[in-house]
């Protein structure tokens, strides 16, 4: 028996009818047959830096904004106006300009960002525990159970927090419903921004079938284009296919596009995934050989790395250096620990012989650090393993006077060379 149309209105969370709210006037009003059921959420903050950078400066709220840096630096986040222009993230900064030269381009400024992103994290979790962060501005939310708790079902608690966030913290967002993780995803960018779309049960393979196959988050361009060779560019093609026969053309991935073409997504909400890796990498206005000069830029990374890491309060076993050649081929190696670190000098240490190895005369366009395999801040740098008790000291006092008085306001050695 099809269930009955449920309505609300996003902007004074009313129950109501039609296409305009009945007590506000606003035209936000959700509907949907499967509305007061599901329960699993996917919130995206929208264009996050550059929000953040609105919100803080009222004076670029009617301009496009790039958060980005360096002339041949790459964009990481563009607003909405941006966009508007053919301005996207990853885009060298170069090219954004000539697509929209009146934009303003900012400096990241990513501690600033993982406060809001933390105080984002700490509105969704006053709602579930089931909160699986993706990146920064993005996370998973189950709220199964959640009614009882809240006295509304999730689809009006997630349009509470959203309006919640907004009005708090200053920067909106846009919400996907379903009841997978696959197709909460999908829908949180169907409306953007400050959206809210729903992807229920009873549409949820016809709403496919039309799709590419790129529209399966986790299809590259590999295996986009390994399947249109095989003539398959359309979700309908996957779903029309027996299982059998995919799994025995694409082994393991043939079952994994048979399932998510079909909206068969198993993965649950998990609380422990949060981050993955903390990096940090920089683009430079020229081609560099030299290794002296590559050691300097390092140390720089190694610094902002160890910053994020001492603020999330975690370290890391894993350190892993990044290059990118002139021809834009990207190298990485990578060194393992026996203890987890958080502390600059040492990511330092693993990462120049890695560095050193790879600088044959080699050109390189970029640089940077990421560190994985997560510990706690209290496991990271134990004394009996740190090659100096005294430097790891010393770095740690700099961090206190950097906390107070800005990052330039201690320059070490290393960076006094370069500059």
């Amino acid at each position: 028996m099809a269930l009955a149309m449920s309505s609300f209105c996003r902007d004074c969370l009313v129950e109501t009818v039609g296409p305009r709210c009945k007590v506000c006037g606003s035209r936000r009003v959700l509907a949907h047959h499967e509305l007061n059921t599901l329960h699993l959420a996917h919130l995206d903050c929208d264009a996050f830096y550059a929000a953040i950078e609105k919100r803080d400066d009222p004076t670029l709220l009617d301009k496009p904004v790039i958060i980005g840096g360096g002339r041949r630096g790459v964009v990481s986040t563009a607003c909405y106006i941006a966009r508007i222009f053919g301005v996207r993230s990853a885009m060298p900064i170069f090219q954004a300009l000539k697509l929209c030269p009146e934009a303003v381009v900012i400096p990241p400024n990513i501690k600033k960002y993982t406060e809001v992103a933390r105080a984002v994290r700490t509105a969704m979790r006053a709602l579930t525990p089931l909160v699986e962060p993706v990146s920064l501005d993005e996370a998973y939310l189950d709220l199964s159970g959640t009614e009882r708790l809240h006295g509304t079902p999730p689809a009006r608690t997630m349009a509470r927090l959203a309006k919640s966030i907004e009005q708090e913290i200053g920067i909106t967002v846009s919400i996907g419903l379903s009841f997978n993780k696959f197709l909460a995803k999908l829908a949180s960018d169907l409306d953007k921004p400050r959206g809210y779309a729903v992807i229920g049960h009873a549409e949820a393979v016809d709403f496919l079938r039309s799709k590419p196959v790129s529209f399966i988050r986790g299809v590259g361009d590999a295996t986009a284009n390994k399947l249109a060779r095989d003539g398959i560019t359309r979700i309908a093609q996957l779903q029309d296919m027996p299982p059998d026969d995919l799994a025995k053309r694409y082994g393991k991935t043939g079952w994994w596009l048979a399932n998510m073409a079909r909206a068969q997504d198993q993965r649950p909400v998990d609380p422990d995934a949060e981050m993955k890796s903390i990096s940090g990498e920089t683009t430079f206005a020229e081609d560099i050989a030299d290794f002296e000069m590559l050691s300097h830029l390092l140390w720089d990374q190694a610094e902002r790395v160890s910053a994020r890491a001492k603020t999330a309060q975690i370290g890391g076993r894993t350190i892993t250096l990044k290059l990118k050649t002139a021809r834009f081929q990207t190298r990485t190696r990578a060194s393992s620990l026996d203890a987890p670190t958080q502390l600059a000098h040492r990511i330092f240490e693993v990462t120049r012989p890695l560095l050193a190895r790879e600088a044959d005369g080699t050109a390189f366009r970029l640089i940077g650090v990421g560190l994985s395999h997560f510990a706690p801040a209290e496991d990271c740098d134990p004394p009996d393993l740190l090659g100096s008790v005294r430097q790891a000291a010393a770095e740690r006092a700099v961090d206190k006077v950097r906390a107070k008085f800005g990052r330039d306001s201690v320059t070490k050695g290393r960076s006094l060379s370069r500059r």
